[in-house]
């Protein structure tokens, strides 16, 4: 079986683990706590699997670990003990007696079809990898970098900043937030594209560029970023922080 095809089957299992977990506790929420480990196993079980492992395997393998074990940790201690997720009781409500389907499909086997896309960065390495590692995998180590950073950074500001009784009710503003209104979500996105890099690097294919792709327009335009400014966008306080601050790429906010 090709890398491809494994992966697929990989996926599917594996939030189908998820799919009677959520089903179960009547709570779909815990979908996300799946999202970065997921990554994670995949990642090396293409490890155990492959014949001959390159440098740039090796080094994707280890960014995908730092950058999955964070994020579920994150989301399953920020999550953990609590109701199901706004996004999620919306659809129940919405989906009535078809909520277990439509949750098969909308949210599980669509979550699977998007982590199979999103790791075609690793599933399309080469069989025979370079061995020298480049400049380009040098500059997507780089690019990883800035992504995490912007993620980890501001998750950890939102954090600190919501933990404050005198914050609550208020727009998070300060730090990144400054310069965009999703640094967590654009950091995600970017650190994709420097993975995309390294895979390049190891020889391989172009077609990999579905990853990233993939990734941030999922981000951008369906899930991420759309669903908490509508969330938001009747804030008298939200509307004045988005008048003067980009909604994705960072950039200095407008003078009042």
């Amino acid at each position: 079986m090709g890398q491809l095809g494994f992966g697929f089957i990989f996926v599917v299992g594996y939030f189908a683990i998820f799919f009677i977990w959520g089903t179960t506790t009547k709570n779909n929420s815990v979908v996300d706590y799946g999202w970065g480990l997921g990554f994670v196993l995949l990642a090396w079980s293409l490890i155990i699997r492959a014949e001959a492992i390159g440098i740039h395997q090796w080094m994707m393998t280890g960014l995908i670990s730092i950058w999955g074990l964070r994020l579920s940790y994150h989301i399953l201690k920020r999550n953990w003990g609590k109701p199901e997720d706004f996004r999620y009781a919306n659809w129940r409500k919405e989906w009535g007696r078809w909520v277990i389907p439509r949750a098969l499909v909308q949210v599980y086997l669509l979550q699977a079809l998007f982590m199979w896309l999103i790791s075609f960065s690793l599933l399309w390495l080469p069989e025979r990898q370079v061995l020298n590692w480049g400049w380009m995998a040098s500059a997507g180590l780089l690019v990883w970098i800035v992504g995490f950073s912007f993620e980890a950074i501001g998750d950890a500001q939102l954090r600190t900043f919501i933990k404050k009784p005198k914050n609550k009710g208020h727009v998070m503003t300060q730090g990144l937030w400054k310069f965009t209104r999703h640094p967590n979500y654009f950091g995600e996105a970017v650190q994709w594209w420097g993975l995309f890099l390294i895979a390049l690097d190891a020889g391989g294919a172009i077609w990999a560029i579905i990853s990233p792709l993939t990734i941030t327009l999922l981000i951008r335009f369906v899930s991420g970023v759309p669903l908490l400014e509508r969330k938001y966008k009747e804030r008298p306080e939200f509307q004045a922080y988005a008048a003067r601050t980009p909604i994705f790429f960072p950039w200095f906010p407008k003078k009042r």
